[in-house]
């Protein structure tokens, strides 16, 4: 994906408008002994088990080996549609013994829906890792087969049919907001912290549909413990090309994740360098690149400018969408 792309999220539910929110980083003075004076923590803001968390944790190891003397730790950070962890990581001293996680759409749409105590000028913005479109999927022995007989089962029993997603803001709920509209239908959307416990309940029969991203659902769709129904975006899915698009439906939908690495703001400017030149070795790591295929990680690398111009270009277009019909009351 090149920074001149159409912004993700807008596509199917709005256009541009508005500007990024300003604020004051922090300040900190350079530690001497980094990185070897502690671990650095990578800060996950969902549960473990989900694809972020695995994404991470199996990222990290290979952050060691370009980072001579360094030792990475997990901490998982979830709860409030990830808000909790991006505050973690906003409010973690900027000294270079800490990385957040962060997602787009959700960091940008928390600071749309109320006031976080971050503003999305708070971090340092070092590289984005993934693009991973979204899906719906649905368990294997359901009577919903197509994208059509969803839009039939909802207009039949409008808010009947009960969508789980990663939680409010998310792309998975951004993607039931637009076929909601494209279709003119009602679903009952469903809140949960993450993937991990989305799955729980689609197999568990709690929920009719798991909207999740398809590189994140891979491994469970050829386990057949899901099915799934279609993708977001323009064209299929490499992982899963048998998979229609929503598109091919007749409802051009295309929202996705995209999951970048920030550090505090203030962090100093020589740390800065050397974590995203830690990122990019690692993503054109030939061991890294095989491990991320094995584990249907949709790996996609942004450095740190065009990183932070994304997050804020999002941020424009996903304020549009709000303008159009607040996503919480939906």
């Amino acid at each position: 994906m090149e920074t001149s792309r159409r912004c993700l999220f807008a596509a199917g539910i709005g256009t541009t408008l508005g500007g990024p929110i300003l604020a004051a980083p922090h300040v900190a003075r350079a530690q001497t002994g980094w990185p070897s004076e502690r671990p650095i923590q990578v800060i996950v803001p969902f549960p473990p088990g989900g694809g972020t968390d695995v994404n991470i944790r199996a990222m990290t190891s290979h952050f060691q080996r370009h980072l001579p003397g360094s030792n990475f730790v997990v901490i998982n950070r979830p709860g409030a549609g990830a808000e909790i962890g991006y505050t973690a990581a906003f409010q973690a001293p900027p000294d270079g013994y800490t990385i957040g996680t962060i997602i787009t759409p959700s960091l940008q749409t928390i600071t749309i829906e109320r006031t976080p105590r971050y503003t999305l000028m708070d971090f340092a913005y070092l590289a984005t890792i993934v693009e991973d479109p979204s899906g719906f999927h649905v368990s294997p022995n359901s009577p919903i087969r197509t994208v059509a007989d969803l839009v039939a089962a909802a207009k039949a029993n409008p808010g009947a049919i009960a969508v789980g997603t990663a939680g409010v803001g998310s792309d998975d709920h951004l993607l039931m907001i637009g076929l909601e509209r494209a279709a003119g239908i009602k679903l009952n959307h469903i809140p949960f912290a993450g993937q991990a416990p989305t799955v729980i309940a689609l197999i568990g029969e709690h929920i009719q549909v798991a909207s999740m991203n398809m590189g994140e659902s891979v491994a469970l769709i050829r386990e057949n413990r899901v099915r799934p129904l279609a993708s977001a975006g323009a064209a299929r899915f490499a992982m899963t090309p048998d998979v229609p698009t929503f598109r091919e439906a007749g409802y051009p939908l295309d929202t996705r994740v995209v999951r970048s690495l920030v550090a505090p703001g203030g962090t100093p400017r020589e740390i800065q360098r050397r974590l995203e030149e830690v990122i990019a070795n690692t993503m054109r790591d030939p061991l890294w690149i095989a491990e991320a295929e094995r584990l249907f990680v949709p790996l996609h690398y942004l450095n740190a400018e065009q990183t932070r111009d994304l997050v804020l270009r999002e941020a424009e277009a996903l304020r549009d969408v709000w303008q159009h019909g607040p996503w919480r009351d939906v």
